[in-house]
């Protein structure tokens, strides 16, 4: 019998604790948060406004008296959230993760949500953001995101 692929839901609110470790680059203490706690700060981010993926990280890591947040898992919860949120979309739920909302340091967008690039854009466009088309390589960015992030 084959085993069951977990729901993105079911990613998200796995029973995991928080916790706070030496770094093994000797950095300090570095948090592995759990998937709810970046939900919950997608969460805070308001219609018109943007957080970067590093402002997740640093609010975190000052919530958990740590000395920085671990980038790898804070991607993987991020794409988690994401997805959990699309799966409540299509299930009819009107109230999800504005996930489109994150955006990396520099601006630009994030290839790996749902839809891509193109989709988050799209709803960028719609809360008022001008998107700045990729040079090359470079994903699309927000033009003067600095003027709308939002103090987590």
């Amino acid at each position: 019998m084959a085993k069951r692929r977990k729901t993105w839901r079911e990613k998200l609110e796995i029973e995991q604790e928080p916790k706070v470790v030496d770094d093994p680059r000797g950095r300090g203490k570095m948090l592995v948060p759990k998937p709810l706690d970046v939900d919950a700060l997608i969460r805070k981010i308001r219609k018109g406004k943007v957080a970067t993926v590093a402002q997740i990280r640093d609010r975190l890591a000052k919530d958990f008296d740590a000395d920085f947040t671990c980038p790898l898992t804070t991607g993987i919860f991020l794409r988690i959230a994401a997805e959990a949120a699309e799966e409540d979309l299509a299930k009819g739920k009107k109230r999800i993760a504005p996930y489109w909302r994150v955006i990396k340091a520099d601006g630009s967008l994030n290839e790996k949500f749902p839809g891509g690039t193109e989709a988050q854009a799209a709803r960028l466009r719609e809360e008022g953001h001008t998107i700045l088309p990729g040079k090359g390589k470079k994903p699309p960015r927000v033009k003067e995101f600095e003027e709308s992030l939002q103090k987590l």
